[in-house]
């Protein structure tokens, strides 16, 4: 159900640049001049930006560990009628960063949200990786525990669409191997400090790649793309009851749930599923029984 607007508040979501100051749009600068209040993911960082185009806005830090008290702060200065904008460290807000809830909230209670668009890590990587991007999946950081990471990257060695990851320095040589073993190799390009003085852009084999990082000491932040998998998939009993074995365990899904996720992420017929759930139920109750 669309909710209007009940009040003169507006929420401004303003993209910011990921390095570069000079990568901000002249409306942005305008709006953030404009509001009465700016909600920031980092206000250090902020306010170097602030400063940078002499700009004098009250802020206030929004984050992970305090976006529902601060979520609801807000709201009541919006329900007043002021003006806000809500930015994060670097790029677009709400692209995996905890920017989505305040907006979510505030979409909820009738707020009026608008879009400020701009600079995204995501897209910036994209358009030079020489990959389709007609279709892309976009996964954020990966899981950090073992056995979710990889049922994850099981599920993508079929993954025809252009993939996009993000990742931390300490953890790229482990993520990058993870992904050889159990996606395959493939063509990527791995950005690193995205328009930042030391912006380094590397295309090549996920093999190669990973061969030239070996004992490097890698800083910055790291923007991944992968190439679609080119490999016909074959499937049999086993993989699709491995997958729902992994819903069963990761998942509070009822059995119908899991059949129609396992069909959609497999690309197999729910009657086949709702077979295979059966008979993998029927197991586990003899298994308990027993």
């Amino acid at each position: 159900m669309k909710v209007e607007p009940a009040n003169k508040g507006v929420l401004y979501i303003v993209s910011t640049p990921i390095g570069n100051l000079e990568d901000i749009t002249l409306r942005a600068l305008r709006i953030l001049k404009e509001v009465d209040i700016i909600a920031a993911e980092d206000t250090r960082w902020t306010r170097k930006l602030l400063s940078h185009y002499q700009i004098h806005v009250p802020l206030i830090s929004c984050h992970e560990h305090n976006q529902v008290e601060k979520s609801e702060e807000l709201l009541e200065k919006l329900r007043s009628g002021i003006k806000a904008a809500l930015v994060t460290d670097a790029g677009t807000p709400g692209i995996s960063d905890p920017g989505y809830y305040i907006i979510r909230v505030a979409i909820e209670n009738g707020v009026r949200v608008v879009p400020v668009p701009g600079v995204s890590a995501v897209i910036a990587a994209l358009s030079v990786s020489g990959l389709p991007a007609d279709s892309f999946s976009f996964l954020g950081f990966l899981p950090r525990q073992s056995s979710r990471r990889k049922a994850v990257l099981q599920k993508l060695r079929y993954e025809k669409r252009t993939f996009v990851i993000y990742e931390a320095p300490k953890r790229l040589l482990a993520t990058l191997r993870n992904i050889l073993d159990e996606a395959g190799d493939r063509k990527m390009l791995l950005a690193r400090e995205l328009t930042k003085k030391f912006e380094e852009l590397k295309w090549g084999m996920l093999s190669e790649v990973l061969d030239d990082l070996e004992g490097r000491d890698i800083r910055g932040e790291i923007t991944l793309v992968f190439d679609g998998s080119r490999e016909q998939e074959v499937l049999d009993e086993d993989t699709i009851l491995n997958t729902i074995r992994w819903y069963q365990e990761n998942t509070d899904l009822k059995l119908s749930g899991i059949v129609r996720k396992v069909a959609e992420d497999l690309g197999v017929s729910r009657t086949e599923v709702y077979r295979l759930g059966l008979k993998l139920r029927k197991a586990d109750k003899l298994m308990a029984d027993g």
